[in-house]
């Protein structure tokens, strides 16, 4: 399978993670490097409206089949929050690695006083071609929340998440380990059988 597939992101990070997994299958990602300027406002209420939104955008853009992920990380004790506003929890404005510090932060303050609170990390994808209806794909990764960061691999809340079953973070694992089973490996594994089917 040979194929040229749009990632709707400026997150250098995910496009790796998602070319590492894509590439196996003969699917080439791209992700926005070539247009720093395009941004969609995720103003949806739920993933899938944010992941739709984007990749509908793109599309129309580049005419690229196109992939857009919204994800997030979803905490019992809080609601479910900070789910579809994971990536700004803190606030708008800040740069990458100050915003996803400043967001932990935050997190780590509301859950203050609690041990190993549950969450699970969910992230969807859709998926859009020429004259096609978009599809959605979704993985979710059950586990708990860390007192402390740790770990130096990955990004965003990677360093205070344990999946159930481990005692590392998902920053404890090898980008190699984390693509075998994080949420969104689970969607993209998701989305190849779909391709190849």
């Amino acid at each position: 399978m040979n194929r040229r597939l749009r990632f709707v992101t400026h997150n250098a990070y995910k496009v790796r993670e998602i070319g590492a997994i894509l590439g196996a299958a003969g699917i080439e990602v791209l992700g926005l490097d070539d247009l720093p300027a395009f941004e969609v406002v995720e103003d949806g209420d739920s993933f899938e409206a944010n992941a739709e939104k984007k990749a509908r955008a793109i599309h129309r853009w580049t005419d690229d089949a196109a992939l857009a992920d919204d994800s997030g990380l979803a905490v019992d004790l809080l609601g479910g929050a900070p789910g579809i506003h994971s990536a700004r929890y803190a606030g708008a404005g800040l740069k990458r690695g100050e915003q996803d510090a400043a967001n932990r932060v935050k997190l780590h303050a509301a859950l203050a006083g609690h041990e190993k609170p549950k969450a699970r990390f969910i992230c969807v994808l859709a998926y859009v071609e020429k004259n096609k209806k978009p599809l959605f794909f979704r993985g979710e990764v059950e586990g708990t929340i860390t007192a402390s960061e740790r770990g130096t691999f990955g990004f965003g809340y990677d360093p205070m998440f344990v999946p159930t079953g481990s005692t590392r973070t998902f920053a404890e694992y090898s980008p190699a380990e984390k693509n075998a089973v994080s949420h969104r490996a689970k969607a993209l594994q998701a989305l190849m059988r779909h391709l190849a089917g």
